[in-house]
């Protein structure tokens, strides 16, 4: 998988792209170009033993139907149907599930638009060995595993990184996927706005005595929100936020005591529940970098917007980055233009910077209309909740939006 001559196009630059980041959106770039006829170099801090660890660490990701498009696209989806649960309905409550005070403000569920089903839970583990393949089957993809970037440098008509090992590589476009603390962007000069929410997300899986039925689960929690997304069997992926100390706290717990405070936020209507998988805790933040392009070089996922997950948009947003980028690179390509040149890059900006701009301002406002008990604020959110719920029009606008079906779609995500 590491051949440096895996790929390479024999002039002076290594590959057309060179992508920093080599978790999801990384590969999944990689992959899209090379449809499109075109050779990149992921450059993954990791080394390839740790992306290929095939035991179950708890983690998951819910992706919009438009994202099960693009990995269809992209050829990994037949080796992924078989291990995702599809979504079926999704339930959002004001509190906990089961407690008669209660309020079930929003039900979404997928029979009411014609793509059925809305989205999928897949697993990391499965998502990451599909991607991992996929490039050590293409033979415009090089993979170099445990290598970092230390500078980059932009002329004219290519960029230069030097790596940590002091090899040097050259590609027309430079993409940094690279997470929240991008190197890649910093490098570029760019900077980032945002702010903390002094919440702590805790992540598992949990095994439970009753069957999901598919069903998806948001609790809105004075805390923070509590996510139960289904996964294959009786299994659900948790993720659960609370305040700094809290979240510290309760995570430092032994297993049995760290049950004992999910339960009563849990509630029983899956009967009992065990762990299943690691635990994991992550801050809660915003971050957004304040220009996703720069001179032959592009942002996507967290190196471009790091938002709450409330709404489980994460990933559905950087494989849309992914998507617009390799849609806008494609037909620049087949035009003859230089796709690394300002002009083609405004385009990805143009198409993707707003977008993920309201979406981060939808999940902070949300956030923080409901990680409180205030109960003015408790009455306005329910009665605006059975309101959405009770117009179907606006509720099936619902629906298609967290499927990813709505806007101006990108080639991979059409179906």
């Amino acid at each position: 998988m590491d051949n440096p001559d895996k790929g390479r196009i024999f002039n002076r630059m290594d590959s057309d792209l060179i992508i920093v980041g080599g978790g999801l959106n990384g590969p999944a770039l990689a992959l899209a170009a090379a449809q499109a006829g075109l050779s990149s170099t992921v450059i993954d801090a990791l080394p390839v033993a740790t992306r290929e660890a095939a035991e179950f660490d708890g983690r998951s990701y819910a992706l919009a139907l438009s994202s099960q498009r693009m990995l269809a696209a992209l050829g990994l989806w037949d080796g992924l149907a078989d291990l995702a649960q599809p979504i079926n309905e999704i339930k959002v409550s004001d509190g906990r599930v089961g407690d008669a005070s209660v309020f079930l403000g929003l039900h979404f569920d997928s029979a009411e638009i014609e793509e059925a089903p809305m989205g999928y839970m897949v697993e990391d583990r499965y998502l990451r060995r599909a991607l991992l393949d996929a490039m050590e089957a293409s033979d415009h993809i090089t993979h170099l595993s445990g290598e970092t970037v230390v500078s980059q440098q932009v002329d004219p008509s290519s960029v230069t990184v030097t790596l940590a090992s002091g090899r040097d590589l050259s590609a027309r476009l430079l993409v940094g996927a690279d997470g929240r603390q991008s190197g890649t962007c910093a490098r570029a000069g760019i900077r980032r706005t945002g702010w903390t929410y002094g919440q702590t997300a805790l992540v598992c899986a949990i095994a439970h005595e009753k069957p999901h039925g598919g069903v998806a689960h948001q609790l809105f929690l004075p805390p923070g929100p509590l996510a139960i997304l289904p996964l294959k069997g009786n299994r659900s992926s948790i993720v659960w936020s609370e305040r700094d100390a809290q979240a510290r706290a309760i995570n430092a717990l032994p297993e049995a005591q760290y049950l004992e405070i999910l339960r009563p936020r849990f509630g029983d209507f899956l009967g009992d529940i065990s762990l299943a998988g690691g635990r994991y805790t992550y801050p809660l933040n915003l971050t957004l970098a304040n220009a996703f392009v720069s001179d032959r070089m592009a942002l996507v996922g967290d190196a471009a917007h790091g938002m709450h997950p409330i709404a489980g948009q994460g990933l559905n947003a950087g494989l849309r980055d992914v998507a617009a980028l390799a849609h806008v690179i494609a037909h620049a390509q087949r035009r003859g233009e230089d796709f690394a040149s300002p002009q083609v890059l405004a385009r990805y900006q143009s198409w993707r910077r707003w977008d993920t701009a309201s979406l981060a301002a939808a999940t902070d406002l949300f956030n923080r209309l409901f990680s409180n008990d205030n109960p003015l604020l408790r009455i306005g959110r329910d009665i605006g909740m059975a309101l959405v719920n009770a117009a179907p029009g606006l509720r099936r606008n619902f629906i298609r939006e967290a499927a990813g079906l709505t806007g101006e779609l990108p080639d991979l995500m059409r179906g």
